[in-house]
């Protein structure tokens, strides 16, 4: 019986794939979303323009799949099974993610972009915002289920109190938010748990 045959076309979809992904990146760290073009990333990856619109209607969708894919490898919450180490772990890769990496500036430019354009902004926080904010809800619900939380704990809150502040220093004040000051974040939140 014999299997389906890809060729090599399969592999080279994949790669071009990627490399739109990549080039498109790299184009809104340089440029900001205005200066991103669907003839820009075509160009940059090496690849038609056709290609590009074979996977994604506008820039806008291959800057948000793009940015998602990076959330995925750079931004899992460790698990050390211990809450105190967890958020410490977490809090400095959040803090270095949004301040010092591209896909953090990536991460800025379409927040600038959702301040903008209404509908880039409801399907920015549906896409991006849901599943950041269960990133973030992780440690403290592997904590819930160790025990060492409250099932009754409001989640929600607790992730605004321990998150908030580094989004906020990355967006509004530009201040750094460094492993002293992702520290002290989950010192204060653990003390304020004690009775």
């Amino acid at each position: 019986m014999s299997r389906p045959h890809h060729g090599n076309r399969h592999g080279r979809s994949e790669a071009a794939r990627q490399a739109v992904l990549e080039a498109a990146d790299d184009l809104l760290a340089e440029k900001g979303f205005a200066g991103v073009t669907i003839e820009g990333i075509a160009a940059r990856a090496g690849v038609a323009k056709q290609t590009v619109y074979r996977w994604w209607k506008s820039k806008t969708e291959v800057l948000v799949e793009a940015f998602l894919q990076d959330l995925a490898q750079e931004l899992t919450p460790p698990d050390h099974g211990d809450l105190s180490l967890d958020l410490r772990a977490y809090l400095r890769l959040l803090a270095r993610f949004l301040g010092e990496t591209d896909s953090g500036a990536v991460f800025r430019a379409l927040i600038a972009q959702a301040q903008l354009d209404p509908a880039f902004a409801a399907d920015f926080r549906e896409r991006y915002l849901a599943e950041q904010r269960r990133r973030d809800r992780l440690p403290l619900e592997r904590a819930v289920r160790r025990g060492e939380l409250p099932v009754t704990l409001d989640l929600d809150e607790a992730t605004d109190r321990l998150v908030g502040p580094l989004y906020y220093r990355t967006l509004v004040t530009d201040q750094p938010a460094g492993g002293e000051f992702t520290d002290r974040l989950a010192e204060a939140f653990l003390a304020s748990l004690e009775p």
